[in-house]
């Protein structure tokens, strides 16, 4: 299996996992980018598409089975007093036994999604279930035709009933299709075969079902109180919920004139909550899965490329007492590691930007591609149902499309027949969402051009910021040149956590010297702690990184606050001052380590809420690895880029727990350091985590960590007092 880019990923996972044993689920979650996009649609959209058009099939076989499937119609009668004719007992019968299995088979999905039915049960039976639908459904509307058929042909037409059946054969063969591909490639072993739901993909299949049954239940209510045909009032009601409204059906009874005021309401805001979790599944979900990908792609094509051309030198960790010889340019000679990853950091956003922005369009593309065929095509089926009856042309049938996709819905040109009616639903049902999530993309790219040109604009003429005008200008110049003039780097974090700190909160602008003089701290820091002085004080508390006199600088300390001579406050004035120039270094002291810890894992967990989500810059990466255990200026703990994958063997960086435990029953941990890179595989860049999620999970693993330590040595303490006083106590017996 090759992926879109031709490498083979697959067979670099068995290589290195021959076993074939199952990751744990953050290790899956992180190989987002590794998998190939295809099994992804197989292991997640193709359950989740499955679940949802299944019970709108079922829906369909319902109204198939509400109706006969024959009306006499005579030429320029009333088409909705057509009466009915009694289909055959068989064909009743058949209808009714498929609706049967069919309502089975999606309750067997159901189960299996939920874990209450076991995969190799549950997936045959959806399978087998939702086939037999299908292949009674296209028989019946097939083969049967002929029987049904009654002399002469012209007198008689097919209802709307019939049209069902055929939409409802479609749905259950394609989501049957799809369960197929997704129970070979769980029986070929590409992903696990139990389907874990996130709670948005359950809130959707469940919010789909409950709209469907009140559609449906509605348009028999209100078929009884308006005396309409029961399809005719779901034809109704579709038009009322989608808030179309054209007008051809509309209540008369005081009754029903009272009952569609929260009828409409209800049902308007079941549908917002359906579109709004398609929208948040294929927007979101989609797009972090879509992006992941295309990062990888674009990583590996990079590197090929800068070792084609000689100018990998810069992936090249330097070692001690060396310096960077083979660079792009002659400016990046002899830089220190610390300097090196931050090239390396920056080429990683710059890859990220790029994805970004492409990925942006090509949805953008892709849904309006969507869009424009189920508007096109959607008008040619229009006027093929239409023109024997209203005589329409191609064009009616553009602008009749347009004024339902828009929710318009001027009423002048409306279809009358049983086969525009019926696929008027089927269309609605897919057209609508449709063009929420074009008009969602569209707000991330073209939108956001106008908007961020606008804003451009105002700045430089009526609407000054508060940055200075240059800075302004060249931002403006920027966005009209594409990018071309006055290139600089997009993200423009402010630090948070101990970095944070050091910035003054009431000054947005930052002074360039004060954060050229905090990023040589933290450098300054990292070669310090990974080479301690000899006078430092011992103690038994073994940090990531030793440091001398750092429990003063990057600790909060109430005691000294409140005992300053210049009163309460001062002293946090002071500290958050000196910050500005103070290296940031770690303490010697566990107890003060595990409350920077503790500090840090609430500061990310806020990050975690924000929107659009947290980037961090590399001091703030610098730091955050550092509360970690990692180095950025250790050439030892850092590796060359590759575009080979990572694989299922490699283990996490930081301190891990391993498979077993110790003589105290408790996980062994390592502490090994797996080198990386910022531009390879396993870079906390890649992968679809947000950075603040990473870092989290990191944060409260090394917290965890510390506090077992603390544990174990605490209980060696103890048992070595019982010791002594044991000890004690004997020598006290013999010299009585």
């Amino acid at each position: 299996m090759n992926d879109a880019g031709g490498e083979k990923i697959d067979e670099h996972l068995r290589a290195a996992d021959p076993d074939g044993k199952k990751l744990p689920k953050q290790q899956e979650h992180e190989q987002m980018h590794l998998d190939p996009s295809r099994w992804w649609f197989a292991s997640s959209a193709f359950p989740m598409i499955a679940g949802t058009l299944g019970p709108v099939a079922s829906a369909f076989s319902i109204c198939a089975l509400a109706r006969p499937w024959r009306q006499n119609y005579l030429p320029g009668s009333d088409l909705d007093a057509a009466p009915f004719i009694r289909d055959p007992i068989w064909l009743t019968i058949i209808n009714a036994i498929q609706l049967l299995i069919a309502l089975i088979a999606n309750m067997a999905l159901l189960l299996n999604m939920t874990q209450r039915l076991r995969f190799s049960i549950a997936q045959p039976v959806t399978i087998v279930g939702w086939y037999i639908s299908s292949i009674c459904l296209i028989s019946l509307t097939a083969t049967a035709s002929g029987p049904l058929i009654i002399e002469p042909t012209s007198q008689y037409i097919w209802s709307q009933a019939f049209y069902y059946g055929i939409y409802g054969a479609a749905l259950y063969f394609l989501v049957a299709s799809l369960m197929v591909i997704t129970f070979l490639g769980a029986q070929t072993e590409h992903y696990p075969k139990d389907f874990v739901l996130t709670p948005s993909q359950r809130t959707l299949m469940m919010q789909t079902i409950l709209l469907l049954f009140y559609l449906l239940l509605g348009a028999l209510l209100f078929g009884r109180i308006e005396g309409w045909n029961y399809l005719d009032a779901v034809y109704w009601a579709a038009v009322t919920l989608f808030t179309v409204g054209f007008g051809d059906f509309s209540p008369q009874t005081r009754l029903g004139k009272g009952l569609v005021m929260p009828f409409a309401l209800v049902g308007i805001i079941s549908l917002g909550l359906v579109i709004g979790s398609i929208r948040s599944l294929v927007l979101d979900r989609g797009r972090r899965r879509l992006s992941a990908r295309m990062v990888e792609k674009r990583r590996r094509r990079m590197l090929k490329q800068m070792t084609k051309k000689g100018k990998d030198g810069i992936l090249v960790p330097i070692k001690e007492g060396e310096e960077l010889r083979q660079t792009p340019s002659e400016v990046d000679r002899g830089l220190t590691e610390f300097e090196r990853r931050k090239k390396e950091f920056k080429l990683m956003r710059d890859i990220q930007k790029e994805t970004s922005k492409k990925r942006r369009w090509y949805a953008t593309a892709v849904s309006a591609c969507t869009w424009a065929a189920l508007w096109l095509g959607g008008a040619r089926i229009f006027q093929a149902c239409e023109e024997p009856y209203q005589g329409w042309t191609y064009f009616d049938g553009i602008f009749f499309c347009f004024v339902s996709l828009t929710t318009i819905g001027y009423g002048d040109i409306v279809p009358v027949s049983n086969a525009g009616k019926s696929f008027w639903v089927f269309w609605a049902l897919l057209a609508l969402p449709t063009m929420t999530v074009l008009i969602s993309n569209a707000g991330d790219t073209v939108v956001k051009g106008i908007r961020d040109a606008t804003d451009a604009i105002a700045t430089i003429t009526i609407l000054p910021s508060e940055r200075p005008f240059k800075k302004d200008l060249k931002r403006f110049l920027k966005h009209v040149s594409f990018g071309v003039l006055f290139k600089e780097e997009i993200i423009e974090e402010t630090p948070t956590g101990i970095l944070g700190e050091a910035q003054d909160r009431d000054n947005t602008s930052s002074d360039s010297e004060e954060e050229n003089d905090a990023e040589t701290a933290l450098q300054r820091g990292q070669a310090e702690s990974s080479n301690p002085s000899p006078t430092s004080p011992r103690v038994r508390f073994n940090p990531p990184f030793r440091n001398d006199d750092a429990h003063d600088k990057n600790i909060d300390d109430n005691t000294a606050d409140e005992n300053h001579p210049h009163g309460p406050g001062q002293h946090l004035r002071e500290r958050k001052k000196r910050r500005k120039s103070a290296p940031f270094t770690l303490p010697n002291r566990q107890q003060d380590y595990l409350v920077i810890l503790i500090d840090e894992v609430a500061r990310v967990t806020a990050h975690l809420k924000e929107h659009p989500p947290r980037k961090y810059s590399f001091k703030e990466w610098a730091w955050y690895l550092r509360l970690i255990g990692e180095d950025e200026s250790d050439a030892g703990q850092h590796g060359r880029a590759s575009t080979h994958v990572r694989t299922k063997k490699d283990k996490f960086r930081g301190g891990r727990p391993n498979e077993g435990l110790d003589d105290r029953g408790e996980a062994r941990v390592t502490e090994k350091v797996v080198p990386w890179s910022w531009v390879g595989s396993k870079s906390p860049l890649m992968g679809g985590k947000e950075e603040a999620e990473w870092i989290l999970e990191r944060l409260i693993e090394r917290l965890g960590e510390e506090l077992r330590r603390g544990r174990r040595e605490g209980d060696d303490d103890q048992e070595g007092e019982g010791q002594c006083d044991e000890r004690e106590g004997r020598g006290g017996r013999d010299e009585l």
